[in-house]
């Protein structure tokens, strides 16, 4: 038997969004000879051709393979995708190279790649953007549902440019099936998958059907509910440092003889095993249609994302949201109410790509997508503040017929963005944001030495009409990479880039506390824009048996938007200013995979895969919330029907630490899962039964505002049941 190496080294044409795909039902595969193939043989040609869940087999076009030479792409799909699921797309993500998550709180967690965050990683659902306020704030979830996607890929380096300024960190991009893209040759075509678990009382399922309206026309719709408590912990909810200053305060408040208040700090210290006002529940439905005829298809499709979810609160300091100047006691009183958050977004999404025939292009493809957002806090059972987001995000682009010597894209793409908070926490002016960009991408084989080149130009317009504030820019973003591959499939490679990012409205116009990050923050209207350049050396493919991919980078920021510490105070919070300065990049992150044992029908594969990040400002001064030096090893016995998987993930203390940020201590975590598929004939469907945490740790994400108080969660029993027929 073959050795089967993770999804996510799989080729992606990412960098150029011109993936092109060849589906089968399952049963058109029978026909074909499957039916034939020993249970062994068709475990390998499950693992080996990538059979998606819902029966699809992916193929890159022919000559557009290597479209993936500015970016190193990561893939999560199938087994693997259900072993890592979680309500959260940051918290999916956790255990990819260069990517862990902002763990804000169980209900709000967004991706992090390679340190970056926020305004320079952009989500994007089937290329088109997320359009919620993820970007804005971390406490805001991300309006993806895990539960009936097909796949994440994750961009990183310099071709993410193609998606935007707002990229430059890198992408996330979630492909999920309510456009539907192919007709079924059964009758109808069901996904579902069913999840409980101890450690958050989880309890979710999720199901998807496709069924054919004639042999050109098929009809969607979707659906997942999602339920859990306050989670469990193991150990203290507070770190070490917050318990001495409660403990330190409930001291002070029994020498003045507020001996109540006293007791209240002591118990707050003394929490554990649960974290209090951590629960969520989240529900997701959508409809959608398609006609497809060959390479051109037609399609559309609407959605509701509803969640509601708990922000565990930082004890001692309640939820200050008064004006100076009002009764002490009064906004005490204030500050000791639940908060918790309710996000409803509604979403329309279409998609069109025409056939050209075999001139120079082969395709025409437009995307649209439009959402209508709100996110309401609240304290208590009073509604707090509202951030409301309507947008709309348009892209459309050629894709060349490719040939053994060249292959690529142009496209131009449009962003329109109006965001309004309202209520005593909105920190952000209204405002609006026009964005119109024209991208291109070149690839040119010259035998085994291939040469890619990407070029965006990006006119940026923000608004605020409250403050009277307009501001235009315009932003150039190129790439240029060369690489060489082996005969045995080794690519060698090397980029440089030059990348612009305009500032963020809420860069622009921030004035106000922000009680999420605990800062009172203020924006700078003259920002200029952020430029960088870039260069990465990358190596990537196969060595023998084993699959490898790494990649060595910095970059050198002008002008680095961050927010930077005054010492002031300003509504009991420490002010923060909106501020530009020089910044460096650096790291290295790789993962390699290859077998122990490959003879017979047993075989053992290991996993390596690590990241270190390293971000600085010109004097030296670190950034904050830049992740820890981590590592993860893997042994994965692969036995036909049953895969049985051991991890262990070590994660170093952080102790390059900003001003008024404070060190972090490393922890480590243990997993095991078995997965097993008792039926050869249908691999994609898959029992797993897991063991997260097991020796139940307590570990806090040094790139979380709010790892003092919300730790990892504790020793976790999860089962899960995925299906597709």
């Amino acid at each position: 038997m073959l050795y089967h190496p993770p999804a996510r080294f799989r080729s992606s044409l990412l960098a150029s969004a011109a993936l092109f795909t060849f589906t089968a039902a399952p049963n058109a595969l029978a026909q074909d000879g499957a039916a034939a193939q020993s249970a062994e043989e068709l475990e390998d040609d499950f693992h080996n051709r990538q059979v998606n869940n819902d029966g699809e087999i992916v193929v890159t076009a022919t000559g557009l393979e290597q479209l993936d030479i500015l970016a190193g792409s990561s893939v999560i799909e199938g087994v693997e995708l259900q072993r890592e699921l979680d309500g959260q797309l940051g918290s999916v993500l956790e255990k990819l190279p260069g990517v862990t998550s902002s763990g804000f709180a169980p209900g709000a967690s967004r991706p992090v790649i390679r340190g970056f965050s926020g305004e320079r990683v952009k989500v994007l659902v089937d290329g088109i953007g997320a359009i919620d306020a993820s970007n804005t704030s971390d406490d805001h979830a991300v309006s993806v549902d895990p539960l009936t996607i097909d796949r994440i890929e994750v961009l990183r380096g310099p071709a993410v440019i193609l998606y935007g300024s707002q990229a430059i960190g890198g992408a996330v991009n979630v492909i999920d099936k309510r456009i539907p893209l192919r007709v079924p040759d059964e009758a109808f075509h069901l996904d579902s998958i069913l999840s409980a678990d101890t450690a958050t009382g989880l309890l979710e399922g999720g199901a998807s059907i496709d069924v054919p309206l004639g042999p050109n026309f098929v009809v969607h719709a979707n659906g997942s509910y999602r339920n859990t408590d306050d989670i469990e912990v193991g150990g203290f909810t507070n770190s070490a440092a917050l318990r001495a200053e409660l403990l330190e305060e409930a001291d002070e408040e029994e020498g003045e003889g507020e001996f109540e208040e006293a007791e209240e700090f002591r118990e707050a210290a003394a929490q554990r095993g649960v974290l209090a006002n951590s629960a969520t529940e989240t529900w997701n439905v959508d409809v959608g249609f398609a006609f497809i005829d060959g390479d051109s298809n037609l399609g559309a499709a609407f959605g509701i994302y509803d969640t509601s979810y708990g922000v565990p609160g930082r004890p001692g300091t309640g939820h200050h949201h008064g004006e100076e100047g009002e009764e002490g006691a009064e906004e005490e009183e204030e500050g000791e109410e639940v908060v918790t958050i309710g996000l409803r977004q509604e979403r329309a999404d279409m998609r069109a790509e025409l056939a050209l025939g075999d001139g120079f292009f082969s395709q025409l493809r437009g995307r649209v997508g439009y959402s209508n957002y709100t996110h309401t806090e609240f304290e208590g059972d009073e509604i707090g503040t509202v951030f409301d987001v309507e947008g709309i995000e348009a892209r459309l682009e050629l894709v060349q017929n490719p040939t053994d010597k060249r292959g690529g894209s142009f496209g131009l793409q449009y962003t329109a963005r109006d965001f309004e908070a309202i209520g005593e926490e909105a920190f952000v002016a209204p405002n609006r944001t026009n964005q119109f960009a024209v991208f291109g991408l070149q690839e040119f084989n010259f035998g085994p030495v291939q040469l890619e080149g990407a070029l965006r130009y990006e006119k940026t317009d923000v608004s605020s009409n409250q403050l009277g504030v307009e501001r235009d820019f315009d932003a150039v973003s190129g790439a240029l990479s060369l690489a060489y591959e082996t005969q045995g499939g080794l690519r060698f490679g090397i980029t440089g880039s030059r990348a612009e990012r305009a500032p963020a409205a809420e860069e622009l116009f921030a004035n106000g506390p922000h009680i999420a990050t605990q800062q009172f923050e203020i924006g700078d209207t003259n920002l200029y824009k952020e430029k960088s350049w870039g260069a990465e050396a990358f190596v990537r493919g196969n060595v023998g048996p084993a699959t490898v991919s790494i990649a060595v980078f910095k970059s050198w920021y002008d002008d680095f938007i961050f927010l930077s510490a005054t010492g002031d105070e300003e509504d009991d919070l420490p002010v923060f200013q909106i501020t530009q300065d020089e910044v460096t990049y650096s790291g290295i992150e790789g993962e390699i995979s290859f077998p122990l044992i490959s003879e017979g029908p047993v075989k053992l594969v290991a996993d390596l895969r690590g990241d270190y990040i390293k971000a600085e400002l010109e004097d030296g001064t670190p950034l904050p919330r830049i992740p820890a030096l981590n590592f993860l090893g893997a042994l994965e016995a692969q036995t036909g029907p049953l895969d049985i998987r051991g991890e262990v993930q070590w994660f170093d203390s952080q102790n390059d630490v900003a001003p008024f940020e404070t060190a972090t201590d490393g922890f480590t975590l243990v997993n095991a899962s078995i997965t097993w598929r008792p039926f050869t004939e249908r691999p994609n469907v898959s029992l797993m039964l897991q063991a997260d945490n097991i020796f139940d740790v307590i570990g806090r994400r040094h790139t979380s505002f709010t790892k003092e108080f919300v730790p990892v969660v504790g020793r976790n029993f999860r089962v899960s049941l995925r299906t597709s027929f």
